[in-house]
């Protein structure tokens, strides 16, 4: 447990100690997630019981909003976690085995007609054809491509939205973990993308 102060809300806490959205809000259920208070208990949930899924390169179950990164050396394996964001019912994040093609720092985000005309019909107004780098662009600092065409595990400008069903079926990082783990993984690392609600 943390002891909440009066400007914390619970996506502060969850991001200052390795949790999305959905995480730390299904840990505390009884607080308010946008004003839980002044001195309120805040559980943080640190148990991870990993996927059936191999123990190599990169795994994401998108039932738990997490992203598990497997290293090995010599012949001990380590595994590091973090919250992630996943597509929306309507853009769901392919299930399957997949491989990193391709990485970029300070990519341009070339939006698909899709969701250019998605924007405009919402009324979030013109989207460009290529978002450069920047505080606008929201692949952030980062992005991997994986083999599953036109989707990525990348950082984000928006980072209170990491825990949530928020994307068109990328796999979205907080920037500081995104930051972390993208020299960790080489072009063709696997990445095995799965859907265990029960582990």
């Amino acid at each position: 447990y943390v002891t909440a102060r009066y400007e914390d809300t619970l996506t502060d806490i969850a991001r200052q100690h390795g949790f999305g959205y959905e995480e730390i809000v299904r840990a505390n259920p009884r607080l308010d997630p946008w004003l839980p208070g002044e001195g309120a208990a805040v559980r943080l949930p640190r148990r991870n019981v990993l996927p059936a899924a191999p123990l190599e390169g990169v795994v994401v179950n998108i039932a738990e909003y997490r992203l598990y990164f497997y290293r090995r050396n010599g012949r001990e394996t380590t595994v590091t976690t973090f919250p992630i964001s996943i597509g929306r019912m309507d853009w769901a994040t392919p299930l399957g085995r997949w491989q990193v093609t391709a990485k970029q720092k300070d990519p341009t985000w070339y939006p698909p007609e899709s969701i250019r005309r998605e924007h405009l019909e919402d009324g979030r107004g013109f989207l460009p054809k290529a978002v450069p780098p920047g505080p606008e662009n929201p692949l952030g600092r980062y992005a991997m491509r994986l083999s599953a065409s036109g989707y990525l595990i990348h950082g984000t400008n928006k980072p209170v939205g990491v825990g949530m069903q928020v994307t068109h079926g990328c796999i979205r990082m907080y920037p500081e973990d995104i930051e972390w783990l993208f020299p960790q993984v080489p072009v063709a690392t696997p990445v095995t993308i799965v859907n265990q609600p029960y582990k």
